[in-house]
């Protein structure tokens, strides 16, 4: 017996119009030689509701569909009665006459809202916007605070005398109401009081759904959760209040990570961490991150960091964030040596999904080696920052774009040092090609540091450019400012800089990107960027592997100005992108 269906298949309509609709909707014309004749018998009953509803779709509502299998109504047959072999299939539509809106009303509609002018007369009879129009009035009601919004009753009725449609649906909207208690369900160790802080429901506030997605959002950012969902209440409770439901999962609460970053010039960099998703029991996060660089590298010494910060969510409100941090690092970088001990504490305010706002206060003390001095310093700092993330994919973006803006006024506990460190750092990604294998990423850097000069401020305040973070294919921080200091001649950071990066990131195979760039950096003399200083770039090309969570990076760079122009070939491995 052959379990192959040969198949030919036949389609007949009368309309073109509805000819694209009725192929999209078919299950027999998806079907291929490798299926079985069950599937094609089971495809077969299945489409004439299929096709009929792609009838509606498009005006038509006095069609007839005939399908057979071999001369078989496929109706008629049982759907385990298929024969052994298939030899045509064919599917006979007449559409009928086009059918345009008769006698169109949906009410109650919302205030200040009209009817689609898609039903009006003489327009052709689409089901879906009929559907559209009954769920967008359903969807304002409830934006209105009429929660329970529904159709009540409707009719539709098919004048095939002369291909009219009339329509009748009547909403109803019923009271207006208030978000009640919000009940916590699912919750172990956070308690349900900070469940309900940091959900932020305006409970005896009219009801919203912006509000409940709202609250939604801001459980699951917490990182607390695995899965947070807010569900209304089937009942309406006493004095029109609408109970809310807070279904939650807690996601297991520690988590502990690492990294590898490996540069034949800067050397390897190794990185960890470890999280606590609720140390107090009210969603709190605890990080400690540890890092070590420069590790057989030739830009000094190597560089220590250790570091730790706590977070509380809804703190003097849902959407404001405390954060409390404290670092200690040493820098052994090719110009200083920089002992450091910081703390720093303040807020942060989420504006909107993709826009974040910071404030704090810091306090830091530093021991720092220059080829001009060796001098100790207490800090206050005032640091200022503001993030838009508007990334498809933060961690290997395909579209979108990314700005981030930092200030950071500072003042010596004794008044010898005041000034301000501005930086800001725009990404952008753009994809193009049907295929969408081409990305087009950009990066642009600029920084200035006011009020201080280049022996007053404090060393790693001020900018140096190459390296992986800023011109790859130069060596580390190898441009600067020179300054003549009697005889000798001593290179500082600037007091600003001007940075590019240009990616074109190609998938040559499912997981693997073939990336070719070039970067350009620029450090300046004065606090004005790209006035008064040298500029140097380089470029090459690298891959990408794809592992799910980042991926893989490997760049081969080269100089691409000065004297040694092509001199060198460096190599930059890390996990993620280079921006």
């Amino acid at each position: 017996m052959s379990t192959t269906a040969a198949v030919a298949q036949e389609v007949r309509l009368v309309s073109d119009a509805a000819r694209g609709a009725l192929n999209e909707a078919s299950l027999l014309r998806a079907l291929d030689d490798t299926a079985a004749p069950q599937d094609y018998i089971a495809a077969a009953r299945a489409d004439y509701r299929r096709l009929l509803t792609a009838l509606y779709a498009e005006g038509y509502y006095g069609g007839t569909i005939s399908i057979t299998v071999d001369g078989v109504e496929a109706f008629d047959i049982a759907p385990l009665a298929a024969p052994a072999q298939i030899r045509q299939v064919v599917i006979k539509v007449n559409p009928g006459p086009l059918f345009t809106f008769g006698d169109v009303r949906i009410a109650p509609l919302p205030p200040q809202t009209t009817l689609n002018q898609d039903l009006g007369p003489r327009r052709t009879a689409l089901s879906g916007v009929v559907r559209t129009t009954v769920s967008s009035g359903i969807s304002t009601w409830r934006d209105l605070g009429y929660a329970k919004a529904s159709v009540a009753q409707q009719s539709i009725v098919a004048r095939h005398d002369d291909a009219k449609l009339d329509v009748t649906v009547a909403l109803d909207i019923g009271p207006r109401l208030t978000f009640g208690a919000l009940s916590v369900s699912g919750n172990e160790t956070v308690s349900e009081d900070r469940v309900r802080q940091i959900a932020g429901l305006p409970t005896g506030s009219v009801f919203s759904p912006a509000e409940m997605a709202a609250a939604q959002q801001r459980l699951r950012r917490t990182g607390t959760f695995e899965s947070a969902s807010l569900s209304e209440s089937d009942e309406i409770g006493p004095d029109g209040t609408l109970p809310i439901l807070a279904q939650l999962s807690e996601a297991k609460p520690r988590r502990f990570g690492f990294g590898l970053e490996l540069s034949s010039v800067e050397g390897l960099t190794v990185s960890s961490f470890w999280l606590h998703r609720n140390f107090l029991g009210g969603a709190e996060r605890f990080r400690v991150d540890a890092e070590v660089a420069g590790i057989s590298g030739e830009t000094g010494g190597i560089d220590y960091r250790l570091g730790a910060t706590f977070t509380r969510p809804a703190t003097f409100g849902p959407d404001t964030e405390y954060f409390l941090s404290g670092e200690i690092s040493r820098e052994d970088e090719p110009e200083f040596l920089l002992d450091k001990i910081s703390v720093e504490n303040g807020f942060s305010r989420i504006l909107t999904d993709d826009l974040t706002v910071r404030a704090g206060i810091g306090l830091l003390r530093a021991r720092e080696e220059t080829a001009l001095e060796t001098r100790e310093y207490t800090l206050f700092t005032l640091p200022l920052d503001a993030t838009l993330d508007r990334r498809d994919v933060p961690t290997d973006a395909k579209d979108g774009y990314y700005i981030d803006l930092s200030a950071t006024p500072f003042i010596s506990v004794d008044g010898e040092i005041a000034g301000a460190r501005l930086y800001g750092d725009a990404r952008g990604y753009l994809t193009v090609g049907e295929d969408a294998r081409l990305t087009f990423a950009g990066r642009g850097q600029v920084g200035s540091v006011l009020g201080a000069g280049l022996t007053e401020a404090p060393a790693d305040f001020l900018f140096y450019s190459g390296g992986g973070g800023t011109v790859r294919g130069q060596s580390y921080q190898s441009l600067g400012i020179e300054t003549i200091q009697g005889a000798e001649t001593v290179t500082t950071g600037g007091a600003s800089f001007v940075g590019a990066q240009l990616e074109a990131r190609y998938l040559i195979r499912d997981n693997i990107s073939l990336v070719g760039f070039y970067d350009i950096g620029h450090v300046g003399e004065t606090s004005i960027p790209a006035e008064a200083g040298d500029w140097h770039a380089g470029a090459g090309f690298g891959l990408r592997y794809n592992t799910g969570i980042g991926p893989i990076r490997l760049d081969l760079a080269t100089q691409a100005s000065g004297d040694d122009a092509g001199s060198d070939l460096q190599v930059y491995i890390g996990i993620g992108q280079a921006f």
